[in-house]
């Protein structure tokens, strides 16, 4: 998965100017020092940025008219096209999103007791290829740039702005997987969670993965708070294959070792995602399979009631059932919740929206 083909390109277009979100707060420092200007300045810019949410370096009033072209000449802030804004019962808001060549996004906001959340995207699409997934409709176009990714943050702050809301976490979750993005990913969260930025706390921003095994290994090294995720899905390997073609690449004892290193480096709590399909991974039996494969881990995990998605042919747990793997789990002694459903009124999986408005990037 290390050396999976390049993306493709939706247009020739002439080189696009980098986005100043995706400067961390010392780079932009270096930026100045560099082209003759004082380095303070940068803090000033942050908080047009972030605080502000200005849009134009034409209108940073207190940077000099020479810098403001300097930054105009060699950046942009970037803007993103809202397509369609749904709006579900329950207060989540989901945004599709147009980028500056043309491809869309999705961006989630969830409401809860303790806050507001937004669940950005990597990637235009996905190659990893998960079977239930419509992130993964049409194969990967390209990376996010680390700005591009924070923009969605912004986006979804300015919008809360109005009712004198804020932003309070963050989850790596939307369409694409994050570590495949790493480069980008990494940046973004530093930037977010900067205190002359958006100040959102790394105990408040989670990553998922399905499970790039070198990426894990980086990852648990990088020393941050961030809360940990794994895309599980099932207890065995045949059967994660069957739902996960990663699983080929990175094999589940692999991916458990992996595990084992993150949590023993950190000493933090992992979560298992494991979205249940109705007659796929869902029976006592698997239950028992997945207490056997995390017993004795620092671990939790989050037992996830799909949504239906038209292009795939799985189909959500019953109630009762779900209920039952989760006692199982309880009874073996695993920390273990049902993931509260938000949007069931909206097009709620990941990618689906998308899918269902932009048939030409999903084909």
């Amino acid at each position: 998965m290390e050396h999976l083909p390049t993306t493709e390109t939706k247009t020739s277009e002439t080189e696009k100017k980098k986005s100043i979100y995706s400067l961390q707060l010392h780079e932009l420092k270096e930026w100045l020092q560099e082209n003759g200007e004082k380095p303070f300045r940068a803090e000033q810019i942050f908080d047009w940025l972030y605080k502000k949410r200005e849009t134009a370096f034409e209108d940073m009033s207190n940077l000099s008219k020479g810098l403001r072209e300097k930054l105009a000449t060699q950046f942009e802030i970037t803007t993103l096209n809202t397509v369609i804004q749904q709006t579900s019962s329950d207060g989540t808001i989901k945004f599709l999103f147009e980028l500056h060549d043309g491809y869309s996004i999705e961006t989630v906001l969830m409401r809860h007791e303790y806050g507001n959340s937004v669940c950005v995207t990597t990637q235009v699409g996905c190659r990893i290829g998960c079977s239930f997934c419509a992130s993964t409709l049409g194969g990967l176009k390209r990376h996010l740039e680390a700005g591009e990714i924070v923009a969605q943050v912004v986006k979804v702050q300015k919008a809360l702005d109005e009712s004198d809301e804020r932003v309070s976490s963050v989850v790596i979750m939307g369409i694409g997987e994050p570590f495949d993005n790493y480069d980008n990913m990494m940046a973004f969260l530093k930037i977010v969670n900067h205190d002359k930025s958006l100040n959102i706390g790394a105990r408040h921003i989670t990553v998922s993965t399905s499970g790039i095994i070198p990426k894990i290994y980086k990852f648990a090294d990088e020393n941050m708070q961030i809360n940990f995720a794994i895309s599980l899905h099932a207890p065995n390997t045949e059967l994660r294959t069957r739902l996960m073609p990663i699983n080929k690449a990175y094999k589940l004892d692999d991916l458990m070792k992996a595990v084992r290193y993150y949590i023993d480096k950190t000493g933090r709590r992992i979560s298992f995602e494991y979205g249940l399909f109705g007659g796929v991974n869902d029976s006592t039996e698997h239950a028992e399979e997945l207490a056997d494969l995390v017993k004795g881990l620092k671990c939790h995990v989050n037992l996830i009631p799909v949504n239906y998605v038209p292009e795939r042919d799985y189909v959500r747990t019953p109630k009762e059932k779900i209920f039952a793997f989760e006692k199982t789990l309880k009874n073996r002694g695993i920390n273990v919740t049902i993931r509260r459903e938000q949007g069931h009124d909206i097009d709620a999986a990941c990618g689906q929206l998308r899918a269902k408005e932009r048939k030409e990037e999903t084909r």
